[in-house]
């Protein structure tokens, strides 16, 4: 399979996913980033490690983006305080070359995932809602309701 069509069943994966799915997606695609980015420090190659940390970064402000403070309350504002904190020792990290920072984040992810994981794995799971007013392609878009 050539570029073109791993990057179009990759597209189609994410424009197609429920939400739910879109979350862990996220964490995923933040852990793989992250992981990669710790690599290429270690190998010298600074530059696709700085394309690795922007992703990363990325995810995790898309993230921030679709939190719903109104509905989603407490919950919503520790998730927020966490990926704050989770982008500035991403910072810290790439400034310093601080690769524990990096595996502090990737740990931090992986919790949240397995627990995402089990609320959406549960018979009451969460409900979801699309943002109808934003762009259907954002994951940004997507509110998260509590069940």
């Amino acid at each position: 399979m050539n570029g073109n069509g791993i990057d179009a069943y990759r597209q189609t994966n994410v424009t197609t996913a429920d939400p739910g799915r879109l979350v862990l997606m996220c964490y995923d695609g933040a852990i793989s980033s992250l992981k990669t980015a710790r690599e290429k420090y270690i190998s010298g190659e600074h530059e696709a490690k700085a394309e690795a940390v922007k992703k990363a970064q990325s995810i995790i402000s898309e993230l921030m983006l679709a939190l719903d403070f109104e509905k989603g309350g407490e919950v919503a504002r520790n998730l927020n305080s966490l990926y704050n904190y989770m982008l500035r020792r991403i910072t810290e990290g790439d400034v310093k070359g601080d690769m524990k920072a990096f595996d502090e984040v990737i740990i931090m992810l992986g919790e949240l995932e397995s627990a995402w994981k089990e609320i959406f794995h549960a018979s009451e799971g969460p409900r979801f809602i699309h943002d109808t007013d934003t762009d259907h392609e954002n994951p940004a878009a997507l509110r998260v309701m509590a069940g």
